[in-house]
């Protein structure tokens, strides 16, 4: 049910929930790490840093590190200002014009599925993600110590 722009979002939230304290790592190294293009992961990271998800520095050793503790960083809090989750209703789909669907039935599957999925992103943390889910990533060399596989 993510976009693409929505895994992108959560990989380089999880990525950035590796850093140690006080640490930032450039657009670049995060790119190349996720596998998303630099220019649009710049505008997402910007995004991120007007909900209030990332901070920003510039300069020599500047970049991109979480603004708040991983633990606190729900799922949830990373799709909603760019998918609109908590906007998604059954409204959008005319089942009555399906034969063969009932569209109480529908509607209500789709109800279910919608709170299942919002339930699951509101709890699931970037420390979550990191602790039980992706590998930590190997340590290459200094500009490229942060790639996932």
């Amino acid at each position: 049910m993510l976009t693409k722009t929505g895994l992108h979002a959560i990989r380089a939230m999880t990525l950035l929930g590796r850093l140690a304290e006080g640490e930032y790592v450039g657009t670049p190294v995060i790119a190349k790490s996720i596998g998303a293009p630099p220019n649009y992961l710049g505008k997402l990271l910007q995004a991120l840093a007007r909900a209030g998800l990332v901070t920003s520095q510039k300069g020599a050793g500047g970049g991109f590190r979480l603004a708040r503790p991983a633990e606190s960083i729900r799922l949830l809090d990373i799709v909603e200002p760019i998918e609109h989750v908590s906007r998604w209703t059954n409204r959008g789909t005319d089942w009555s014009q399906c034969p063969e669907a009932d569209p109480l039935f529908m509607n209500d599957r789709w109800n279910r599925i919608r709170d299942d999925y919002v339930h699951m992103l509101q709890s699931t943390s970037v420390a979550d993600l990191i602790t039980e889910g992706e590998p930590v990533p190997a340590a290459a060399n200094s500009s490229e110590r942060y790639t996932m596989p």
